[in-house]
């Protein structure tokens, strides 16, 4: 009987299956839209005061998109091997086993659920201004509104979901693009002015120019984090040996373009010394050139961006418990999935998690934790691969490293540098996140019992 209702409705899923309908247009999209934020119109001042010099700050941004493309060189190569759903939980699993497999989907399951929160959070501080201000429950309600919109949007199905992302990303492009040509239209700044840099004529001037560099560089990457979004639908592709490459690489390319458009408008439109000491840039360039309306019209973008990564994420941290499900590491309640292609259970167990830290957490707490364990993710990432390359010669591999053992190891390197000086800088969210990670060994003992 279950076989003929199955049957009955094929374009429906089944319990433990995923639909087959995304493509290129949505992997550019995800990676687009669970990247671009508020943090590009943001963190560029942090960076500017870090550098000081018009083509520094340029190069560290430029920087940042290469340091995204050796990532994905190597992730499309560990998504590509084992095409299911999961994101950074299946290669791991593939090359670590049970436990090992584990400890990074819990991790990237929680730092998607930190991510949730804290970004919530920043929605319900924007949206309450628009629309209650005064009101000192409008940002928890708020930031619980759109995270059960979202959660209801995507228990619709994957199209539904994929629908607003689409949406979402086009106009979020669009509409930072609008800003660019507003900076140069209207902007008063033709010459680049370079503000106090440090002085690398000695050694101790160097030196600090290099720990300026890396501070600002920590910045420019923690604005790109996300790229990766679309190796978590790789099972959800309808040809994902060849979409997740493009996806990634096309949607870094994109997003490298914004950011570089963005920094150039600006170092355009405001003096350096006021973009370095600038609190938001973007609202002091929108204030310029708008003047009064420049706080709705930045209240708006920003609405608009953090509604695309919330959807992004959304669809992508249930995956990962589904991905968990399958493989006997979660409860078997992880592998329903509803008519429309949405793991309901895991999207659900997401949505009530990030509520309640969205309710309870801090922005600085959340995100901290969260970029911890992602570092500690992406070094394990790179493991994987040279665990499977030596384990695992012969077995397919639709997308091959290039620069292989160099590329990933130049990451391996990167990464752990970044690692260590976020635990130096960030002594107590690495302390909670270390002791998030030492509590996934009980946890895994007692959902293999």
């Amino acid at each position: 009987m279950k076989e003929s209702e199955d049957i009955a409705r094929p374009e429906g899923a089944r319990h433990g299956q995923l639909l087959k309908i995304l493509g290129v247009g949505f992997g550019l999209a995800v990676a687009i839209g669970g990247t671009v934020g508020v943090g590009i119109l943001r963190n560029p001042s942090g960076v500017a005061a870090q550098l000081g010099s018009y083509w520094l700050i340029m190069l560290a941004w430029a920087l940042g998109g290469v340091y995204c493309i050796l990532g994905a060189n190597y992730l499309a190569e560990l998504a590509t091997m084992t095409p299911k759903a999961g994101g950074l939980y299946v290669p791991s699993h593939r090359a670590f086993g049970d436990y090992g497999g584990f400890v990074v989907g819990w991790s990237d399951w929680a730092n998607n659920t930190l991510a949730l929160g804290f970004i919530s959070v920043v929605f319900g501080e924007y949206a309450s201004e628009l629309f209650i201000p005064g009101q000192p429950w409008g940002r928890v309600v708020c930031s619980v509104s759109v995270l059960a919109v979202m959660t209801l949007v995507n228990l619709i199905g994957v199209r539904s979901g994929s629908g607003v992302q689409k949406v979402t990303s086009l106009l979020k492009a669009v509409a930072l693009l609008a800003f660019v040509v507003a900076c140069f239209a209207f902007g008063g700044h033709a010459v680049p002015e370079t503000a106090q840099a440090a002085d690398g004529s000695s050694p101790k001037g160097l030196f600090a120019g290099l720990t300026a560099f890396v501070l600002a560089f920590q910045v420019v990457l923690s604005t790109y984090d996300g790229y990766y979004q679309p190796i978590y639908f790789a099972e959800e592709d309808t040809n994902p040996s060849k979409n997740i490459a493009r996806s990634m690489f096309g949607g870094i390319a994109l997003i490298t373009a914004i950011y570089l458009l963005v920094n150039a408008a600006l170092l355009h439109a405001l003096p350096m010394s006021q973009f370095a000491a600038s609190k938001f840039a973007g609202g002091d360039a929108m204030a310029l050139i708008f003047g009064e309306q420049a706080g709705q019209i930045l209240t708006v973008l920003a609405l608009l961006s953090l509604i695309g990564i919330i959807n992004a994420i959304m669809m992508a941290a249930p995956r990962i418990i589904f991905a968990l499900g399958r493989d006997g590491l979660f409860t078997t309640r992880a592998l329903d999935v509803n008519k429309g292609g949405t793991p309901s259970f895991a999207m659900i167990v997401t949505a009530l998690c990030a509520i309640i830290l969205t309710i309870v957490g801090t922005f600085e707490i959340l995100l901290a934790i969260g970029q911890f364990l992602i570092v500690f993710v992406m070094i394990l990432l790179v493991l994987a691969l040279f665990v499977l390359r030596r384990r695992e010669p012969d077995a397919p591999r639709p997308y091959r490293t290039w620069g292989y053992p160099f590329t990933p190891l130049l990451m391996l390197i990167f990464a752990v540098l970044i690692f260590l000086g976020y635990c130096v800088s960030n002594p107590l969210p690495s302390a909670f996140a270390a002791g998030a990670l030492a509590v996934s060994y009980p946890i895994f003992r007692l959902v293999r019992r």
